[in-house]
């Protein structure tokens, strides 16, 4: 069951975010002379289409509706940069006007992430990273008592009966109130048989857990990890949080995206080494890339259902996070995106030179085959994650 549920939130998700996006193009290209002919959501084979004489996006615009709900899309009227046969032609636009039609789409998913984590902010935003942006002054803070988050096998925890997802209530009776706590306790007590208090299910245990002497292999003397949940609320500031927070999650997205491409990279690089020392750091570097990505499959499959059972806010908190990597994406100077795309205009445009039809389809069309590339390896990547 959570399974479907996961997989109808993210395809709702994914469509929902794709489409604002979409729309965000459309009504710039409206306001700006340029005519819209087609605004989809989904992507076809078309399921159902209609045209309709006067809408907010203009005149005779067709409307569909199409079975793969992965999206959506807009048709302009005269769409590659040397197209200006006709008014309403989107080659005939400005240089500026055609700048704002391309970048409308990753201004209003930015948009509906201040507004998601403006939303959070106000009834509880769970910490997601290191030195998250708030306003101190108008920050109160909770902190849900730490949960086992792993048990090593034939560990002490283990051998005591705890498992992953107990509540750690009391460790060698003292209160748990952060996560480092668990560390200092157990090194101050290795050796010993020590008494702990957990919640599991609602219902309150205890039981005695034989501390290791040593920890020379770093699995800790107890065995266990713990994750401990942190929120934040706002009242008067949290529009600022929700902008401010977008504004530093689109700059890590952005750092992660780097980092990821120079492990792939670099991995791809070394791997035409034949020395076995370069192969087996290529394929960490290749690994650590693969692990750091997802695609549909992975959020769907992997992410989603944790998600969901976690609660709205994490399902709100994750829709804000994929609508400003949307954005991020959508920056990048890769052909068949939105900033590759005014890359490419602008770079003909400084070299006066004119971007045919024809050249303009290639260099997109290259671009396009780079992505679906990537996208069948996360799919791939994804596929394991999913049966691991």
């Amino acid at each position: 069951m959570i399974t479907i549920l996961a997989i109808i939130a993210g395809l709702l998700i994914l469509t929902f975010l794709v489409v604002i996006h979409e729309l965000g193009h459309a009504i710039v290209a409206r306001r700006n002379g340029v005519t819209v002919e087609e605004f989809g959501v989904g992507f076809p084979p078309r399921a159902r289409a209609r045209k309709v004489k006067k809408s907010f996006l203009g005149k005779n615009v067709e409307y569909s509706l199409n079975w793969l709900p992965l999206g959506g899309f807009v048709k302009l009227q005269g769409e590659h940069d040397e197209d200006g046969g006709k008014n309403g032609d989107f080659g005939r636009a400005s240089f500026w006007a055609k700048t704002k039609i391309m970048l409308a789409g990753v201004l209003v998913n930015w948009a509906a992430a201040a507004v998601l984590l403006t939303i959070l902010a106000l009834v509880g935003i769970p910490k997601v990273v290191d030195d998250q942006f708030t306003v101190a002054s108008d920050t109160i803070t909770t902190a849900e008592s730490p949960v086992l988050n792993y048990v090593g096998e034939d560990s002490a925890a283990a051998t005591a009966g705890l498992k992953v997802g107990d509540t750690l209530i009391s460790v060698a009776g003292q209160t748990l109130t952060t996560a480092s706590q668990l560390s200092e306790i157990t090194t101050a007590e290795k050796g010993k048989g020590i008494v702990i208090e957990y919640q599991r299910d609602g219902v309150t245990e205890s039981t005695v857990a034989t501390l290791r002497a040593s920890n020379d292999d770093g699995k800790g003397y107890l065995g266990a990890g713990v994750a401990q949940r942190v929120w934040y609320r706002a009242t008067w500031s949290a529009p600022i949080v929700g902008v401010g927070l977008t504004g530093q999650l689109s700059w890590l997205t952005l750092q992660g995206i780097g980092s990821m491409a120079g492990s792939f990279f670099s991995g791809v690089v070394e791997k035409l080494n034949p020395d076995q020392a370069a192969q087996q750091q290529a394929n960490q570097k290749l690994a650590a890339a693969g692990e750091n990505v997802a695609g549909p499959i992975g959020l769907i499959g992997v992410i989603l259902p944790g998600l969901i059972m976690a609660g709205p806010q994490f399902v709100i908190l994750i829709t804000a996070i994929i609508s400003l990597s949307l954005a991020v994406l959508n920056t990048l100077p890769i052909p068949g995106l939105d900033g590759g795309r005014w890359a490419l205009i602008a770079v003909y445009r400084a070299l006066k030179r004119p971007l045919t039809k024809e050249r303009e389809e290639q260099i997109v069309g290259y671009g396009m085959m780079f992505l679906m590339g990537l996208f069948v390896l996360i799919t791939v990547a994804d596929i394991g994650k999913f049966f691991n």
